[in-house]
């Protein structure tokens, strides 16, 4: 299945539209994302891998797809120059990398997105996840961001090898 998240913040869920935030610069075309830009990147990118809070979702959420609890330690480093730059590490980590296990509810559910992964371009983008969006829908650092209904409902209908389509309409 292929799931559609449009920049003017539609996203295509089973037929319906529900609403969703992207990057807060816009979409750029996946060969000029850069690190740090705000944006999110045009394409069609795998969804990898489900990371959840295990307080929040005791049982995981209801998915095919792989699924991974998040650990208060578990980061994901966005340092360009780094070995492991758009690669999960363990907090603390000497180079730059973002906490995945966040006061805020937003990481409480985050789909991995196989942009950048294969192997990573240092400085063309990291950490490009789908995720639960803030209240207003502001928005995001690149990420795809919806409603926690929304995203346990994308997750409930995925399968292994589904994708998420970021378009630019």
């Amino acid at each position: 299945m292929l799931f559609r998240a449009h920049a003017d913040g539609r996203f295509e869920l089973a037929g319906r539209i529900v609403r969703c935030a992207v990057g807060k610069a816009g979409a750029i075309p996946a060969p000029d994302k850069r690190e740090g830009d705000n944006k999110s990147p045009l394409g069609v990118w795998v969804m990898r891998e489900v990371w959840y809070r295990p307080d929040v979702y005791p049982q995981g959420p209801k998915t095919a797809l792989p699924l991974r609890a998040t650990r208060p330690e578990d980061g994901w480093c966005d340092a360009p120059n780094d070995p492991n730059y758009n690669r999960p590490v363990t907090l603390p980590y000497p180079a730059s990398a973002e906490r995945m296990w966040r006061d805020d509810a937003v990481y409480d559910l985050v789909v991995i997105l196989g942009h950048n992964d294969d192997p990573p371009t240092p400085g063309m983008g990291s950490a490009i996840f789908m995720h639960l969006a803030r209240d207003g829908y502001p928005g995001t650092e690149g990420c795809v961001a919806l409603a926690r209904a929304d995203l346990e409902a994308v997750l409930a209908a995925a399968e292994p090898g589904d994708a998420v389509q970021i378009l630019a309409d």
